[in-house]
């Protein structure tokens, strides 16, 4: 490229926008990071780079930090994820086929604390204006793009019927859904029962002391007759699971419980995952249903100690990068319309390394894989996984999210989600903690918990 990079800043007036960032989710090949009604939204592309193998967060980071060096930058509002950004999705193996991706697109939407702003990014040589970056936003949105925005805001905000109010599940919107006419799914690179003996091979290698942890995940395939509508997608995700981070990227969409690291400056952030009870499970329960998930979940010593082994994993991993560091004494039940978590959350603050903070990208490359997604130790359970699962599992559990050229970005594990690879057909997948006294039966139950948010999104019942 010979053209210098530049890029253009603009606040918007969020009153124009009633449903938050959601409200432009109205495009397949949108960009999207989103959680609650904030985040970003990308269209179009201007550059990319991808990479394989073992070096590709380094790489990666390398190609990002050379294309902004000499950027030309306007910024009049200046908050995390404002200025240049890219998008990004990265294979979970280094071993996979799979590409990884950073993704610079032509016009970004962001929405953080109240506040709302437009960036244009281009290697053109023409002006940059506010009244240009509008324009451009017009033309990916589409003509009457004003009313097709707050159309979609409407629809959003309930099922695009005038007047109706959602339910309300766990804290999610919940609205009908109407099921996809035809809809199948297919078994994917293992049968259930192939998936259920991988299972108990994995615990028989545990209980050999080779290692104390080993997450192993599965596909399925669904296909839509009627064809999938990858916006459609995103907003029902967006809409049912606000607590997750609900992020598209090529084809892949998703909406993970999981932030592997979020940064802001020197300050580091990453919430952990380990241990789940499927809400179903407490239909006829005495009690309120959060108690009985205290109950099973954090009075389990199984459950508990898949979690403790998690926190370590990243706690270990983070602290050469770290002045301080703090984690949750005691973790914490998250809720979602599908299932209860354990979770915890860790902050820390960053030291400088060598003269500078560590990028997001360096610290996911010293980061992942996490038992939370792997096991441990990371080599013995990386090497099982690949004997036992028959599967490339391509970008699933591998980092996805954004970055801008201060630093700051999030990046969440491509959890609960799918990758589109045709017009009619979704790959699906999901993954389970596997230590000693795991069962085989319990494990496959749970997975089909975790396809829950994307068959319901698809408008598949499960």
């Amino acid at each position: 490229m010979t053209s210098t990079f530049r890029t253009l800043t603009v606040p918007l007036d969020g009153k124009a926008f009633p449903g938050g960032l959601p409200s432009f989710l109205v495009r397949d090949d949108v960009l999207c990071w989103t959680r609650r009604e904030a985040g970003l939204v990308g269209f179009g592309e201007i550059a990319r780079f991808t990479a394989t193998g073992p070096e590709r967060f380094l790489e990666a980071d390398i190609w990002w930090r050379h294309l902004v060096l000499e950027a030309e930058v306007s910024d009049s509002v200046e908050l995390p994820g404002t200025g240049p950004v890219a998008f990004g999705s990265f294979a979970f193996s280094k071993t996979s086929a799979h590409e990884s991706r950073l993704i610079v697109p032509e016009i970004v939407v962001g929405v953080r604390d109240g506040q709302v702003w437009l960036t244009q990014l281009t290697f053109d040589d023409g002006p940059l204006t506010a009244d240009g970056a509008l324009a451009a936003l017009n033309r990916w949105l589409g003509s009457g793009s004003a009313a097709k925005t707050t159309t979609a805001a409407a629809d959003f905000a309930g099922d695009g019927t005038p007047g109706k109010v959602p339910a309300k599940e766990g804290g999610a919107v919940v609205r009908p859904l109407p099921l996809a006419a035809g809809a199948t799914l297919h078994t994917g690179s293992l049968s259930e029962e192939d998936w259920k003996a991988a299972v108990a091979a994995g615990v028989a290698e545990i209980q050999t002391g080779a290692l104390e942890k080993l997450v192993l995940a599965r596909d399925i395939v669904a296909t839509v007759p009627t064809g999938v509508n990858a916006a459609g997608v995103l907003r029902e995700l967006a809409g049912r699971y606000r607590e997750c981070w609900t992020y598209g990227v090529d084809g892949l969409v998703g909406a993970t419980p999981e932030m592997l690291i979020q940064v802001e400056g020197r300050t580091a952030q990453a919430r952990v995952l380990a241990g789940t009870l499927d809400r179903r499970d407490a239909h006829g329960e005495d009690g309120l249903p959060l108690d009985y998930a205290t109950r099973v979940l954090a009075g389990s010593e199984k459950q508990r100690h898949e979690h403790e082994i998690a926190i370590q994993s990243l706690t270990t991993q983070l602290a050469p990068f770290s002045e301080a560091m703090n984690a949750h004494d005691e973790p914490f039940i998250l809720e979602l319309p599908n299932v209860w978590h354990l979770a915890s959350d860790v902050k820390a603050e960053l030291a400088e390394v060598e003269g500078h903070v560590p990028t997001c990208l360096a610290l996911i490359n010293a980061l992942h894989p996490t038992a939370a997604v792997c096991g441990t130790p990371t080599q013995v359970a990386g090497a099982l996984i690949r004997k036992l699962e028959h599967l490339d599992r391509g970008p699933y559990a591998g980092p996805v999210g954004w970055l801008d050229a201060a630093g700051n970005g999030e990046w969440g594990i491509a959890l609960r989600g799918a990758v589109i690879e045709g017009p009619d057909t979704v790959r699906l997948y999901a993954g389970c903690g596997i230590v000693d006294g795991s069962q085989p039966e319990t494990e496959l139950a749970e997975t089909w918990a975790k396809f829950r948010p994307m068959l319901e999104s698809l408008g598949i019942s499960s």
